[in-house]
């Protein structure tokens, strides 16, 4: 069996490639990144393994490699400015989240091996945008409050209509926050484990935040990859929201931090108003319960138990 995977210098593309490689699949992994996806290790037969630069403005370049590679299973993480950059080059992340997926489902449309052939998309919670219904199940309305989610949208919305009007084997993850080790700073779950870490070995002396109030679904993204590779191992393909069900705030991020390594967060955080853009009042709580009623897909792993999987591995780096 053959599988693509786009992103792959990416958090959840890195952690497919691995998920994959167990499951004795050759990976052709696809990144814009190269000298990053190089640096990083990827357990399994290097045979298994294949790793290519690709510049996602090429038209036809997808059409090209699928042909060539013959896939059996597709999943796309390729994606431009998540986490604090979401209104940041609207054009490019347009390009690159919502026109680049099509491109991918019109390759597969006409490869000769379309049946052949599972695709599965990394949709976003930030779709919801400004909610109205609590939690949000497949059924709430979209509404994104960004370039980000907006395009998102338009990849999600496509690739309903390339499985209803042609028949193409593919769904989308309607994937809510979730973290890990390889996380980059930008996000806020990472910012905060690193800076306890620097805090405890005497690097800094204070973290800066604008919200302790903020509140997300937060989930582990080995166990939210696990459950995207469940989607595409059915016969009847669909689109699943996967989250965690249940909401923390930035404050429980912080005392799971520090927590762990025996420092009290009042001492170190401080909060400081900016002009964000971003809706803080949004309260995106995913409900997972169509993914676990069809797939037994769950999220296990608490956010306290994450975050202290990131201290750790920062902890760790740092000394």
């Amino acid at each position: 069996m053959k599988a693509i995977v786009t992103g792959v210098s990416g958090q959840d593309g890195y952690y497919m490639v691995q998920k994959l490689l167990a499951e004795g699949y050759e990976v052709l992994g696809l990144t814009s990144n190269l000298i990053h996806a190089q640096e990083q290790v990827f357990d399994g037969d290097a045979e298994s393994f294949k790793l290519l630069e690709f510049d996602y403005t090429l038209s036809n370049g997808i059409q090209i490699i699928i042909e060539e590679y013959k896939p059996q299973v597709f999943f796309n993480f390729a994606a431009k400015s998540s986490g604090q950059g979401m209104f940041d080059h609207p054009h490019e992340i347009h390009r690159l989240n919502g026109v680049f997926v099509i491109e991918i489902l019109e390759a597969i449309r006409q490869s000769k091996r379309a049946d052949k052939i599972v695709f599965c998309q990394a949709s976003s919670s930030e779709m919801y945008g400004a909610v109205r219904d609590i939690p949000q199940t497949e059924e709430t309305p979209f509404n994104p409050q960004s370039p980000y989610g907006a395009a998102k949208l338009y990849a999600h919305n496509m690739i309903k209509i390339y499985r209803s009007i042609y028949g193409l084997r593919c769904c989308s993850a309607i994937l809510f926050n979730h973290e890990s080790v390889r996380r980059s700073t930008d996000f806020v779950t990472k910012k905060i484990a690193n800076a306890a870490a620097r805090i405890k070995l005497g690097l800094v002396n204070e973290l800066s935040l604008n919200s302790l109030e903020s509140k997300r679904d937060w989930g582990y993204a080995p166990e939210y990859v696990d459950a995207m590779y469940k989607m595409t191992c059915t016969e009847s393909l669909d689109d699943y929201i996967v989250a965690s069900g249940k909401l923390s705030s930035v404050r429980d991020l912080c005392e799971a931090a520090f927590e762990f390594v025996e420092l009290d967060y009042n001492d170190y955080v401080q909060t400081q108003k900016t002009d964000t853009r971003v809706t803080e009042s949004m309260s995106l709580l995913g409900n997972p319960s169509k993914i676990k009623k069809d797939l037994d897909w769950v999220n296990k792993k608490s956010i306290r138990e994450i975050m202290s999987e990131l201290v750790e591995y920062e902890y760790e780096s740092l000394k």
